[in-house]
C-alpha cells in the first residue's frame, strides 16, 4: 500500500495481542501485573501488556524443557521441520501488513522502511534457515580400519532469546530461526517497548505447525524477566541483542547459574571513512546520511562517526548536509515519511543531552540541533550534523542511538585507521575509495565484526551479522548462526 489513509484505517482495524504465549496458549502474567505499550508518534496508549516476572519464566521454561525431551521437535525428522518453517514465513508474508503496522505503531518506524527492509528480511531470514536443516551433514573423522569415529551436531535444549526495540520483528527471526532449526525449544523475550509483533508471531507458530511449548514468548522487563531467564538453570544459550551494559549483565548471570553459553550481539559506534579518492561524493554523502538517519539512528550498525580526509571535507560537509535534509521526521504510517519518532521520551532526551555535551566540547551544529518537544505531539527530533568533532569528544565515543552524526577529519591512511579504531565498539565500518588496494588494507585493519567498501548496511541471509570487542561475540544469519544453537558431540565406536 502506498497511501496514507489505508495504512490509518487498517491500523484502526488491528487487535493486539497482549499476554504472555506459554505453551501454546495466551495467559496473563502470574502476578496479574501489565504495563502500557504506547504509540511513541502520538504517545496514545495501545495495550496493556502482560509483565512476566520470574513465576512466569518458570512456567515457560518447564514447558519448553517438556516439549524438548519429548522429541516431538527436537527429534522430529529435519525435513519435517523444515516443511514447518517455510510454513511460518509463507504465514507471515500472509500476514505481511499486519505485521509492519504493528512495528510500526509500537515503536515508530516508518511504514515504508518495514515493508522495504524489515518485512521481507524477516521472510527470508526463516525461510533461508529453514531450507538449510535438511542440507547439513556430520562428519566421519580420518581413523584406522578399527575405528568409527562420528561428529555430530545436535540440539542444546532450551534457548533464550532477548530481543531489542528497534526491529523488533526482524531481530526476533534472526533468533529464532536458527535455534528452532536446530531443534531446540525457544523462549523469546521481546523488548517492553516494542511487544506486538512476538506475541503476534507466536500464534502464526502454533497455526504453521510448531508444537506446543517449543515456541513461547515473554513480554516483561529486563530485570524481572530477562533476569530470570539469564539465571534459569535449564536455559542452556542464551542469545541477545541490546546495549553492552546489558549484555555484560546475562554474562554475569550465565557465570552465577549453569555456564550457559551467552550469544551477544552489543552497542555500536561505527565508522565511516570517506577517501579523497572516493568516486561519488554525493552517492558516498547519500550513503553517509542513510547510515545515521535511517530508522531514526536507533540503529546499532549506525556508522555515527563520519572521518572526512581533510582535501575534500568542504565538498563532502556540503553534499552531506544536502543529502540529509531530505530526512524530515513525520508521521511514520505515511509511505512518504523516512524517519518517525523515538522509541520513547527517555530516548529523545538521551538525544538532547548528547546534542548539549557535543556543543559543550567545542561541536558546532551544522544541521537540526535540540528537539523540540511538545506534549502529546509525539518523541521527534531532528537530523544533526555535528562538525569540529574529534574522538575526545563524549559524543563521539559514546552509543547515543539517535540521529546524531559527528564529522572529523583525517589526513593519511594510517591516521584514519588509528581513529576508526580507537572505540570500545567494533560491530561495523564503512570505507569509501576508488583504489582497490587501499580498500583491502584498510578492511583488514580495522578492527570490527562487518566492513562495507562503497555502500552501507548491505548484506543477506548468507553471510554473518555481529561484533568484536564490547559490540559482542554472536553472530546472527548465514550457516554460522546455526553453531551456536547446537552442540558438538563425538562418537568412538570400536569395531
Amino acid at each position: 500500500m502506498t497511501d496514507l489513509s489505508k495504512w490509518k484505517a487498517l491500523s484502526e482495524s488491528l487487535t493486539f495481542r497482549h499476554q504472555a504465549y506459554i505453551n501454546g496458549r495466551f495467559q496473563p502474567a502470574v502476578s496479574g501485573e501489565t504495563f502500557p505499550c504506547m504509540n511513541p508518534a502520538t504517545e496514545q496508549w495501545l495495550a496493556d501488556v502482560a509483565s512476566c516476572d520470574e513465576a512466569d519464566v518458570n512456567l515457560a521454561v518447564d514447558s519448553a524443557l517438556q516439549a524438548y525431551r519429548s522429541g516431538v521437535w527436537s527429534e522430529l525428522e529435519p525435513k519435517r521441520r523444515k516443511r514447518i518453517l517455510l510454513k511460518l514465513a509463507d504465514l507471515l508474508e500472509q500476514h505481511k501488513d499486519e505485521f509492519a503496522l504493528l512495528d510500526t505503531l509500537d515503536m515508530g518506524k516508518s511504514i515504508s522502511e518495514m515493508t522495504a527492509i524489515d518485512i521481507p528480511d524477516s521472510i527470508d531470514c526463516i525461510r533461508w534457515t529453514a531450507e538449510c536443516i535438511d542440507k547439513l551433514y556430520g562428519e566421519i573423522a580420518p581413523t584406522g580400519n578399527d575405528t568409527l569415529a562420528l561428529i555430530s551436531h545436535e540440539p542444546v535444549g532450551v534457548v533464550a532469546a532477548i530481543t531489542p526495540w528497534n526491529y523488533p520483528l526482524m531481530m526476533a527471526t534472526w533468533k529464532l530461526a536458527p535455534a528452532l532449526a536446530a531443534g531446540n525449544s525457544v523462549i523469546l523475550k521481546p523488548s517492553e517497548k516494542s511487544p506486538l509483533s512476538a506475541l503476534r508471531l507466536a500464534e502464526l507458530a502454533t497455526e504453521a505447525g510448531i508444537p506446543d511449548g517449543v515456541f513461547n514468548v515473554l513480554p516483561g522487563f529486563g530485570h524481572t524477566a530477562g533476569k530470570a531467564l539469564g539465571l534459569h538453570n535449564d536455559v542452556n544459550v542464551l542469545a541477545f541483542t541490546g546495549s553492552t551494559r546489558v549484555a555484560g549483565m546475562l554474562m554475569e548471570y550465565a557465570g552465577q547459574s549453569n555456564l550457559k553459553r551467552v550469544w551477544l550481539e552489543a552497542g555500536g559506534k561505527s565508522p565511516n571513512l570517506i577517501f579523497a579518492d572516493c568516486e561519488d561524493v554525493k552517492k558516498a554523502a547519500a550513503s553517509a546520511a542513510a547510515a545515521i538517519f535511517s530508522n531514526q539512528g536507533e540503529v546499532c550498525i549506525a556508522c555515527s562517526r563520519l572521518y572526512v580526509q581533510k582535501s575534500i571535507k568542504e565538498e563532502f560537509i556540503a553534499a552531506l548536509v544536502e543529502a540529509a535534509s531530505r530526512y524530515q521526521p513525520g508521521n511514520p504510517l505515511d509511505p512518504a515519511t523516512n524517519m518517525g519518532p523515538m522509541v520513547d521520551r527517555a530516548q529523545l532526551d538521551t538525544v538532547a543531552r548528547f546534542i548539549r555535551s557535543a556543543e559543550e566540547e567545542g561541536g558546532e551544529v551544522l544541521l537540526g540541533g535540540l528537539p523540540e518537544y511538545q506534549e502529546g505531539k509525539g518523541f521527534y527530533a531532528k537530523p544533526t550534523i555535528v562538525s569540529h568533532a574529534h574522538n575526545g569528544m563524549t559524543f563521539v565515543q559514546e552509543e547515543i542511538f539517535g540521529p546524531v552524526l559527528a564529522v572529523c577529519e583525517f589526513e593519511t591512511e594510517e591516521e584514519a585507521i588509528a581513529l576508526a579504531n580507537d572505540s570500545k565498539y567494533g560491530l561495523g565500518a564503512s570505507v569509501w575509495t576508488a583504489n582497490l588496494s587501499r580498500a583491502h588494507r584498510v578492511s583488514r585493519k580495522i578492527h570490527s565484526g562487518m566492513v562495507w567498501v562503497n555502500t552501507w548496511g548491505e548484506g543477506d541471509s548468507t553471510v554473518p551479522f555481529g561484533g568484536v570487542k564490547a559490540s559482542g561475540n554472536g553472530r546472527d544469519k548465514s550457516l554460522h548462526a546455526l553453531e551456536k544453537y547446537t552442540e558438538l558431540k563425538n562418537v568412538w565406536i570400536r569395531l
